[in-house]
């Protein structure tokens, strides 16, 4: 049986390595971005929303290379009605109404003809504000704190069972930044900008955070009683060993699906299945070789002192 609980000092050093990486881009991109840890969107922040009616097809890449350069690169196209329909919602940064005549004058060169009747702009107001975004943040305190005291009751029967509840919310806390780091690192490279989807995709990334760990856990609880004559690492060892298969098959099986959306699915959709996908890859790696080794790593300070004295 492979000792890969014994790896926990590479493990916890290449995470490490990673939250500061994490933490280098969202200041990089407070740097650049006149405060901002993450570039908004016009959900956060407001802006201009374009209702486009084309005679002929349009393609979103024409389109959307048509805003960009006009320094829009953040801009949501998305296509309304049937595809026959022609009509296209953009929304941006704010525009006054020069720039949004000469945007329009450049989608009539390069993309095709604007009905003009059937076609609008306007002012729009955040969909997400402040106030979303606090209660997403108390949303996830709630959530860790009841996450908490689920596992600590959960686990209730084996020795300390508040270490498995606090070493969960750590890999959580671990994979919520390393999420932010390569979204803000994607938002300095390719301009992508924080909105409702990469919220939603950042509270999923939460979600996988528990599912894995459980699994183990699980493991560990049973393997305890079991295995009394082997030492708490070995018993660690033997239910990551245990479980790792079926984990890592599960996983993949959703990434997968993801990577396909990645490659052929839509520019507005990707950010969203982008977050999803690092926060599941990250997941994968911090159930196994952070939560696991820092369980591992408390066990063995809480035992220190009683050897320092014998």
């Amino acid at each position: 049986m492979t000792n890969f609980v014994q790896r926990r000092k590479l493990f916890l050093t290449i995470t490490g390595i990673l939250i500061l990486l994490s933490l280098a881009a969202l200041v990089a991109s407070a740097v650049l971005f006149q405060g901002q840890a993450l570039r908004i969107s016009t959900d956060f922040a407001g802006g201009t929303m374009f209702v486009l009616h084309f005679v002929k097809p349009a393609l979103e890449s024409d389109i959307r290379g048509v805003f960009a350069d006009h320094d829009q690169t953040g801009a949501i196209v998305q296509q309304l009605g049937a595809v026959e329909d022609n009509t296209w919602q953009v929304r941006t940064r704010f525009t006054d109404a020069d720039e949004v005549e000469q945007i329009l004058e450049d989608l009539d060169a390069t993309v095709g003809t604007i009905d003009r009747r059937l076609s609008n702009w306007s002012i729009v107001e955040p969909t997400v504000g402040a106030q979303v975004a606090k209660q997403a943040a108390l949303a996830v305190s709630v959530a860790s704190a009841v996450v908490l005291t689920f596992i600590w009751y959960s686990f209730r029967r084996v020795p300390n069972p508040i270490r498995y509840g606090v070493v969960t919310i750590v890999a959580m806390l671990v994979n919520v930044v390393i999420s932010l780091g390569f979204y803000a690192l994607m938002g300095i490279l390719h301009g992508w900008e924080a909105d409702a989807l990469f919220l939603t995709a950042l509270l999923t990334v939460i979600g996988f955070s528990v599912q894995d760990l459980i699994v183990v856990f699980d493991r560990i609880r049973e393997n305890i009683p079991r295995h009394r004559s082997e030492s708490f690492e070995m018993i660690v060892n033997r239910s990551v060993a245990e479980t790792v298969v079926r984990s890592l098959a599960t996983q993949l099986n959703a990434m997968f699906v993801m990577v396909a959306i990645l490659l052929f699915g839509g520019a507005t959709i990707k950010p969203f299945i982008a977050v999803m996908l690092i926060g599941m890859v990250s997941e994968t790696y911090t159930s196994l070789c952070v939560a696991v080794p820092l369980l591992v790593v408390w066990e063995e300070h809480s035992h220190l002192p009683r050897r320092a004295t014998a």
